[in-house]
């Protein structure tokens, strides 16, 4: 055997001994722990004939990514390059590097899999099992855990690792980072400072969450902000904010809190602003309902253009219940939503394609919306038309004239 397996399975025993718990006693903890054993590791082995040590640090790097931390995961785990890691089987390990997948050198067994999903798990009070086969969670460093178990996937667990990287705090860092220009994000953030109702939208990766906390950061420090997410995702970096989670179902198959409770609870608690991580079903319907009484609001979305997000907009809270008609939604979102941020990502990275506003006016079951920027190449335009809801500007003490290109 070589030392390194030798040495962890020492370290694991003392572990068990002293009813230590690795992810409540940190990395510091566990390198003692390590220490200990190495120190008589070394001693013994000057008697004996066990395995020689060639790198001291290498071994106890790996000792501490076994057992504190996620074991091979852990090199992807901190390269700041990697951005999401994906487990299909227990020799397909992938991740994505700055926007590419590749297939990764490393190699897990079926119970080291089920091990790392374990420790993953045991500090977020979720829980996997035949009754409950998927999982959404957050690790402690933020990265949010997906994982579905046979017989839902075919043979296999499947586990997905989102890494939380935020590249950007505001807008000034998006225009640094080249997602949009100076004059776009002088708009943006006036519109979120007047109190408009803005939609993100995009596909997977193209960077929605960073959008929502870098227009959150625009924010007037004065106002109380309720977030409500599947996963905690968002940092606004305000002084009064309350982040509101969902929960599951409990063994007994009861307690699940879902976004629409966490809507309904966050209007009971004073809002001046409420933003929703992510709509992808009837919470919409909630959402609509909040910000057509006035409160103003964010949210993002999946689609693949600010015309989709408007048409899925329309179609979500239908599924709220049979009561719930077009001829209602359609007018709501028309009057509610005020902004469409649409971002994609590709060769250049994640930047804003376009931005689109609504003016709140309905053609049959049309909604009138008005471009207002649209990238061409590498530049992002004024289209030349005003944005709508110019007396929310001019309320908020805002000259919109000077934001216009």
């Amino acid at each position: 055997m070589r030392p390194l397996s030798i040495i962890e399975d020492e370290v694991k025993e003392l572990v068990r001994q002293r009813g230590v718990d690795p992810s409540r006693t940190g990395h510091s903890g566990v390198e003692r722990l390590i220490e200990e054993v190495l120190v008589d590791y070394e001693r013994r082995m000057q008697t004996t004939d066990l395995p020689r040590i060639e790198d001291r640090r290498a071994l106890r790097k790996a000792l501490v990514d076994r057992i504190a931390g996620f074991g091979r995961l852990q090199p992807l785990m901190d390269d700041p390059h990697v951005e999401e890691i994906w487990i299909n089987a227990p020799g397909k390990v992938f991740c994505a590097r700055e926007g590419r997948h590749v297939l990764t050198n490393v190699v897990l067994s079926s119970d080291e899999i089920r091990d790392l999903v374990e420790r993953m798990l045991r500090t977020s009070g979720r829980r996997l099992d035949l009754s409950t086969p998927f999982v959404d969670a957050m690790l402690a460093d933020g990265s949010r855990l997906h994982v579905a178990i046979p017989d839902i996937t075919r043979h296999h667990w499947a586990v997905n690792i989102r890494k939380f990287i935020l590249r950007a705090h505001g807008l000034d860092e998006l225009v640094r980072l080249g997602s949009l220009d100076h004059a776009t994000a002088r708009f943006l953030e006036a519109a979120v400072r007047a109190g408009l109702n803005i939609v993100v939208a995009g596909g997977t990766q193209t960077g929605k969450t960073t959008m929502l906390n870098c227009l959150a950061a625009a924010i007037p420090a004065r106002e109380r902000v309720i977030t409500c997410e599947e996963v905690f995702e968002l940092q606004v970096p305000l002084p009064d904010v309350v982040s509101l989670q969902t929960r599951q179902v409990n063994l007994e198959g009861r307690g699940e809190i879902d976004l629409r409770r966490l809507i309904v609870e966050a209007l009971r608690m004073r809002p001046d602003r409420m933003i929703v991580g992510e709509v992808r079903q009837h919470e919409a319907f909630d959402l609509l309902v909040a910000l057509n009484s006035g409160l103003p609001g964010m949210t993002s979305i999946h689609a693949n253009s600010a015309l989709e997000a408007v048409a899925k907009l329309c179609t979500l809270p239908l599924l709220a219940g049979k009561n719930v008609t077009h001829d209602f939604v359609v007018p709501t979102v028309a009057s509610s939503i005020h902004l469409i941020v649409h971002l994609t990502q590709d060769q250049r990275g994640r930047v804003v394609s376009e931005i689109r506003g609504l003016t709140g006016r309905v053609e049959g079951s049309r909604i009138e919306t008005v471009s207002l920027w649209e990238r061409h190449g590498e530049v992002l335009r004024w289209s030349g038309q005003h944005p709508p809801y110019a007396e929310r500007f001019r309320a908020a003490g805002i000259a919109l004239n000077e934001l216009i290109p």
